[in-house]
């Protein structure tokens, strides 16, 4: 999948996003290995540590129909009713669930609109990370 699709999927989650307490809503799409797309919003709750980021809500969704490879991901956020106007990176949780699913050489993609966006890898967002070959 090229990248303006995953930027495209990811706007149109972002529209879910609940956000009552930030107004700052973010929308993501996760590639898998086998191309299956799986999108995701962010979810705020009252107590703020319950909140789910629009990337770990599609991770999860695609962990949870069975997929394990992830091998893109597109970001997009702002204030929720308005036009993006900044980039919207991962959070450091998200970055080390992105670890979790995917390669170092995966795509992160955030995106201001289909025509403005940057591509990094994990590698650059997350360097030296720990993840499960640490463990063993």
């Amino acid at each position: 999948m090229n990248e303006k699709e995953l930027i495209r999927h990811a706007l149109k989650a972002r529209e879910n996003a609940y956000c009552p307490y930030s107004s700052f809503a973010v929308g993501a799409c996760v590639e898998c290995s086998d191309g299956s797309l799986f999108e995701g919003c962010n979810v705020e709750n009252a107590s703020y540590g319950a909140t789910n980021c629009a990337e770990r809500t599609a991770i999860f969704k695609a962990v949870s129909e069975g997929h394990r490879e992830i091998t893109a991901i597109a970001i997009v956020g702002g204030k929720k009713g308005e036009e993006i106007t900044g980039f919207a990176y991962p959070c450091g949780v998200c970055r080390q669930v992105i670890n979790e699913f995917a390669k170092g050489d995966a795509k992160i993609i955030v995106a201001k609109s289909e025509n403005d966006y940057r591509v990094l890898t994990l590698f650059e967002l997350l360097p030296e990370a720990f993840g499960p070959n640490n463990l063993s």
